[in-house]
């Protein structure tokens, strides 16, 4: 900050403008976004890199280092984060080479002795656009568990804020549910958000109030199955690390976890379901569009085909040559007219009866 003093002699307080070089995205020196150490005797408390360093170097005991376990949450926007985490913890490579991957499905799996997983959730200002999804990428030990984003996330968000009032975990693998559990209330939140518009579109076709276009139907329909398709986590990895889960998971764990991707599981198969209504109302609605195309092309068929005859008779009897009957009978107007009033009966008759059948 910087100190200046009034005419009377008065100090004045000044914040400093922000430095235009400093590219910690929200993160600290080291890309480190918020911390928390969990323990089962005490709440979480937040911790820095600095802290979190001396946390892991600590000579603990080693029945207190197993009821303890810490969380450090980076941004991988900071250059730095890699280069911290690869400086002084010993994460699988497999690790780092998912984080060049991209964007991926959601699935966890077990290499050598952590899980690492790829969690994909939307975005913390979230607009209901197919685009709005972020990945985040974890690898989970004992005693600690590490996460990177790119942008921030909701249920990151919704994990930090329950750490922060004081909620407990039991261990990492709990954490990683608690995860899972709040992804999941924010993807129910979009398809309730969701189900919602369906609903009203729905009321309004049935009403015959077809005022929606398809192109709406259709984004809607492309967010759920985007979502549904990185949502959903793999079921075989899934599969294979319940029934194989590593030698620290204990059974708790793995029910904990279990019970997290089944709710999970259920969100999935109401966007799944809602999907299927989407898909129906865009087929309703181009059903209903392609009628109302049906009536106005009939309708100008029938104009085209009434017209017919007096166009042809006016062509012929508009030549201007020797021998066109009726040209000097009194009575040849109403003759002519008679013949086109009948024509156009019988081409009109002829239309609507195919129509009909």
């Amino acid at each position: 900050m910087w100190v200046t003093h009034d005419p009377q002699n008065n100090p004045c307080v000044f914040p400093l403008m922000p430095d235009p070089t400093d590219l910690t995205y929200g993160s600290d020196s080291s890309g480190l976004i918020c911390g928390f150490v969990f323990s089962a005797q005490a709440a979480p408390r937040p911790v820095d890199s600095v802290a979190a360093l001396l946390w892991m170097n600590s000579a603990r005991a080693s029945d207190q280092r197993d009821q303890d376990f810490i969380w450090l949450h980076f941004n991988l926007s900071n250059v730095q984060s890699e280069k911290w985490l690869r400086a002084h913890f010993a994460l699988p490579e497999q690790f780092y080479e998912s984080l060049r991957e991209g964007t991926g499905s959601t699935r966890i799996e077990q290499v050598d002795d952590c899980l690492t997983a790829i969690v994909n959730d939307v975005v913390f200002d979230f607009s209901y656009d197919a685009s709005q999804i972020a990945t985040m990428w974890m690898c989970i030990n004992h005693d600690f568990a590490i996460s990177m984003r790119l942008r921030p996330l909701r249920s990151v968000d919704r994990l930090r804020q329950s750490a922060r009032k004081g909620e407990r975990l039991a261990s990492p693998v709990s954490l990683l549910a608690h995860l899972l559990r709040d992804q999941a209330d924010v993807l129910e939140q979009i398809a309730h958000t969701a189900a919602i518009r369906v609903d009203e579109i729905e009321d309004n076709l049935l009403a015959g109030r077809v005022d929606t276009k398809r192109s709406a139907l259709g984004s809607l329909r492309r967010l759920l199955v985007r979502l549904r398709r990185l949502l959903a986590p793999e079921p075989g990895a899934l599969f294979r690390l319940l029934n194989r889960p590593p030698e620290w998971v204990d059974d708790e764990d793995a029910a904990v976890l279990r019970a997290a991707t089944e709710e999970f599981s259920g969100v999935l198969s109401d966007l799944t379901a809602l999907q299927e209504r989407t898909k129906l109302l865009q087929e309703e609605i181009v059903a209903h569009t392609t009628e109302q195309t049906n009536r106005s092309v009939f309708l100008l068929t029938m104009a085209t085909v009434l017209a017919l005859p007096l166009n042809i008779i006016a062509g012929l009897f508009g030549m201007n040559v020797g021998g066109i009957p009726f040209n000097q009978d009194p009575e040849g107007f109403w003759i002519i007219t008679s013949i086109v009033i009948t024509f156009a009966g019988i081409a009109g008759w002829i239309a609507f009866f195919k129509q009909r059948s």
